[in-house]
């Protein structure tokens, strides 16, 4: 590997990633998050991050993967954004991550 190669940016395709995780975003969020349940177009579930006792303010849209803890404000808009909020990495590291499970390219 060359110095340039070494410091060259990779770009990753969040749009892909994020589109080839919402075709599969129920089995994803089962699995991410056991202990919730489908309620409408939406996955309710406790949040693994804090001393959550009920399901009900931690909330996932299945459509869009929008998703809000609404007792603490913290939200994001992809799956990647929540893969990264529930494992603490970087939406770099998350999207790695994502694609790796759902097997599609990284690259942009």
């Amino acid at each position: 590997m060359t110095k340039h190669e070494d410091t060259a940016i990779i770009q990753i395709d969040f749009e892909a990633i994020n589109q080839a995780a919402l075709v599969r975003l129920p089995d994803i969020l089962s699995r991410w998050l056991p202990n919730g349940r489908r309620e409408g177009s939406e996955w309710v579930a406790i949040n693994p991050r804090r001393r959550d006792q009920r399901a009900g303010s931690f909330k996932i849209n299945i459509e869009t993967g929008r998703w809000c803890d609404f007792a603490t404000g913290d939200k994001g808009g992809d799956p990647v954004s929540l893969a990264a909020y529930l494992a603490g990495v970087g939406q770099g590291e998350a999207a790695r991550r994502v694609a790796d499970m759902l097997g599609v390219s990284t690259d942009a």
